[in-house]
């Protein structure tokens, strides 16, 4: 069995320390390497028993999450078969003396109430001193084995303790700040020895002939409820949504996980998935009705796989005997505990984000929490020691963006339509019928009367694709065969993409105090895609560091996520650039809205063939209008015109981008 990388929360970590070597026998949780970036010293364990066969790496070796550490050869079955041998021989004499004492406690176990205080120290962790950044349990909490206790953290390490028992937190040995080191007393832990004394009960019965086998053994699916499931809506972080999509029927079989409706609000599109497998029994909302946190959707007919809690569970064994499932190992008898179900979050950051949340002072776990829920902890403001990123940091954040958005539109709405007078009355003239434009035109709505605020300019020209359009029609086919769709504007990507690293104040904002720049270091290009409800706005990442073929695929995933409404609000956030395309649908040239607060938008309008003078007569080239409307007060006219010309030189020959 290969140990390999864990989640350290970083990209990469360099070997430091090989803490074995072959031939040493290790069990679960003895450290084997001590890893090292940055910000973080950590030393991975074992997570299983055995003799080290092989160590796949060495010291100064950079490695990653799944990177194989060493080879682990088990504990011989036949050496824990012969100690298992020889300790039923020992109680084979008991069991048969106790077997009808042992009927009857299996008939009713009663677990024994008796507990013991154990004491959680700190581990090794690398250093000599520490100090305790956080603690995350209080007294009176229930606590499993391997749920964090408190974060300890030094100059070049923070590490989060884990409770190696599970129970009652009884008492705090240490407060935040406190400088400990390994083998100092963190906390004290009542713990139960109930489900012991129920298992070693249900464990003789196994061995005792006169009880049934039907009296000790569960059913399979113990862990498992049977039975209608209501799917409520989730919290949204925001008050009230509408439900814009139902994906199910009456009489659809679903899985757990498979989304049920679409719900929107101003900000934010949220697919809600089912938490069983099952029928749909009932559905309790409509099209386009608002639904709030807790209210009923769909109701299902099936199974719900969720595994009972470790109070469930041993409340089920002192009620009802139950097999329980044990292991040998050393001779001695495991009880294996049933976990508890944890559903496993897809990322939503990219490697590259996920490289800078690497940069920022945050523990493991906020790390992962940042992940699963696309925070960029660059953006995120510290209150933990010396400047540290806690989870409470994390939420706050995302409560905020998901709040403040909804406000600060409302208040620019409130300030345009202010400015308005209202409507005349139409009655004598025939009067009208009031109908609601769609949701995605409603939000658009406080954005675009942004761009009053704006002194924009439109600056116009025309760029040669003549040979790029051949070039492209050549490998059309090809793309094809794939499933790509090459359209001029994945070149037309590439180029601006390009030109914007030598022209970085087009893909800037200008500041708030209207008196200086803010430059971006990265490009995320926003790319209108007209849908049925109105343009929409996905965001293409970093094309600058994207092959055309990259940028062509991406094109496709994003325009059919918008048209299929599965854009998240990830998709839409981060553009500082946008670019927007007539396609074939008609017209010369158009204006395009600079899009608060970028700075720039480029619009294309439909190529025609032209005559175009070479000096001695007239050629037919494919010419391409385009139309970068700016912000004035942070590009200058003269920028936008070399811009333009910078960009139709690329275009007329896209080699140009490879000197």
């Amino acid at each position: 069995m290969q140990i390999k990388t864990p989640d350290i929360g970083v990209e990469k970590a360099t070997v430091a320390e090989i803490l074995v070597k072959v031939g040493d026998h290790i069990s679960v949780d003895d450290s084997i390497v001590l890893l090292e970036s940055d910000k973080a010293s950590v030393e991975v364990p074992s997570t299983t028993t055995g003799v080290v066969k092989s160590i796949l790496i060495k010291e100064g070796d950079e490695v990653s999450e799944g990177t194989a550490l060493v080879e682990i050869e088990s504990v011989d079955a036949e050496e824990v078969s012969v100690k298992s041998e020889e300790k039923s021989a020992q109680t084979e004499v008991k069991v048969e003396e106790e077997a009808a004492v042992t009927e009857e406690k299996v008939a009713a176990p009663a677990p024994s109430n008796s507990s013991q205080t154990v004491e959680v120290k700190v581990p090794d962790i690398g250093v000599e001193k520490a100090l305790v950044g956080e603690i995350l349990v209080k007294v009176g909490d229930e606590i499993a084995v391997d749920d964090s206790i408190v974060v300890v953290e030094s100059d070049k390490a923070t590490v989060e303790v884990p409770s190696t028992v599970e129970g009652t937190v009884e008492s705090i040995a240490v407060k935040e700040g406190d400088s400990v080191k390994e083998g100092v007393v963190l906390i004290k832990v009542k713990t139960s020895s109930a489900s012991t004394s129920v298992a070693s009960t249900q464990a003789k019965a196994e061995s005792a002939p006169a009880v049934a086998p039907n009296k000790t053994e569960a059913p399979k699916d113990v862990a498992q409820a049977a039975g209608p499931v209501e799917i409520a809506v989730p919290d949204l972080g925001v008050d009230k949504a509408s439900v814009s999509e139902i994906l199910v029927s009456v009489g659809d079989r679903v899985e757990k996980d498979q989304s049920l409706v679409v719900v929107e609000s101003d900000k934010a599109s949220v697919e809600v998935p089912s938490t069983v497998s099952g029928t749909i029994k009932a559905i309790h909302v409509s099209a386009n009705q608002e639904v709030k946190q807790g209210m009923p959707l769909v109701t299902i007919d099936g199974v719900a796989d969720v595994q009972p809690s470790v109070q469930e569970t041993k409340a089920q064994q002192s009620t009802q005997p139950v097999k329980a499932e044990t292991k040998a190992v050393s001779g001695s008898e495991k009880v294996v505990e049933p976990q508890a179900h944890v559903s496993n979050s897809s990322d939503k950051l990219s490697k590259e984000q996920q490289a800078e949340n690497a940069k920022v002072y945050a523990g493991p776990a906020v790390r992962k929490l940042a992940r699963e829920l696309g925070v960029l902890l660059a953006q995120v403001e510290s209150s933990g020691p010396h400047e540290r990123v806690v989870k409470e940091d994390v939420f706050a954040y995302v409560k905020q963006r998901l709040t403040a958005p909804q406000t600060s539109s409302s208040q620019a709405v409130a300030q345009v339509a202010s400015g308005l007078p209202a409507l005349p009355d139409f009655s004598a003239f025939g009067g009208g019928e009031i109908k609601a434009m769609t949701r995605l035109q409603q939000v658009s709505v406080p954005q675009l009367s942004l761009n009053n605020f704006i002194p924009q300019v439109t600056q116009f020209d025309l760029a040669d694709i003549t040979e790029l359009e051949a070039w492209r029609g050549e490998l059309k086919a090809g793309f094809k065969q794939q499933g790509i769709s090459l359209t001029i504007l994945a070149f037309i990507a590439k180029a601006v993409a390009f030109l914007l690293k030598e022209e970085p104040y087009f893909a800037g904002h200008l500041a708030d105090d209207q008196k200086s720049v803010l430059l971006r270091n990265e490009i995320h290009m926003g790319i209108a895609v007209a849908t049925p409800d109105g343009l929409t706005v996905p965001v293409l990442r970093n094309p600058d560091q994207k092959s055309i073929k990259q940028i062509a695929i991406e094109l496709g995933e994003l325009s059919k996520k918008a048209r299929d409404k599965k854009l998240s609000p990830k998709d839409l956030q981060g553009a500082n650039f946008t670019i927007t395309s007539l396609g074939s649908i008609g017209g010369t040239a158009f204006t395009p809205l600079v899009n608060w607060p970028q700075v720039a938008i480029l619009g294309i309008s439909p190529a025609t063939m032209q005559p175009v003078w070479n000096g001695q007569d007239f050629d037919p080239r494919l010419m391409l209008p385009l139309s970068l409307s700016y912000d004035h007060r942070v590009i200058n006219g003269a920028d936008a015109a070399r811009f333009t010309h910078k960009l139709t030189k690329l275009l007329a020959d896209i080699r140009n981008i490879l000197l």
